[in-house]
């Protein structure tokens, strides 16, 4: 945690750099054992990617690498990361992120994800975003069959 610092002021001169070159201020590094293994900056402007978001693309980098496990990997980037990426965050197993500018600083520049936080906290029915389960006969055999081909592995 000693190198915190350090490596959260990279995040932000990547965003400020990231800024001065016609995209957005948002700037991400991911570190595992003291060593950067990705360096990314937001490309929406660029890609037209709306899940082009510096800390997807730093983690999309170093899975590269690392196989799509992020364990004892470490996110250092310059704003609070929004739901999307914080989710990835979880469910790749990055061990922890820090980043330097919150949401609340954020909202008087309208760069806060904090609306989103708020809708995905609500139960599915009362989020703006219409989402609906329909089931169909068979589909969860497909859940089943990814089991049974994993377990002999």
């Amino acid at each position: 945690m000693q190198d915190d610092q350090g490596y959260l002021q990279r995040a932000v001169a990547l965003a400020r750099d990231n800024l001065e070159a016609g995209g957005r201020p948002f700037g991400a590094l991911l570190v595992k054992d003291g060593a950067v293994l990705a360096e990314a900056v937001n490309e929406i402007h660029l890609s037209g990617d709306p899940t082009a978001h510096a800390e997807l693309l730093a983690m999309r980098a170093a899975s590269q690498s690392l196989g799509p496990r992020l364990e004892g990997c470490v996110i250092y980037a310059s704003g609070q990361p929004c739901p999307m990426c914080l989710a990835a965050m979880h469910l790749s197993g990055v061990s922890r992120a820090v980043f330097a500018i919150a949401n609340e600083e954020g909202e008087p520049f309208g760069l806060s994800t904090a609306a989103i936080y708020q809708q995905l906290a609500l139960p599915l029915a009362q989020q703006r975003l219409p989402v609906r389960h329909l089931p169909q006969a068979g589909a969860t055999a497909l859940y089943q069959r990814w089991k049974d081909l994993h377990a002999q592995g």
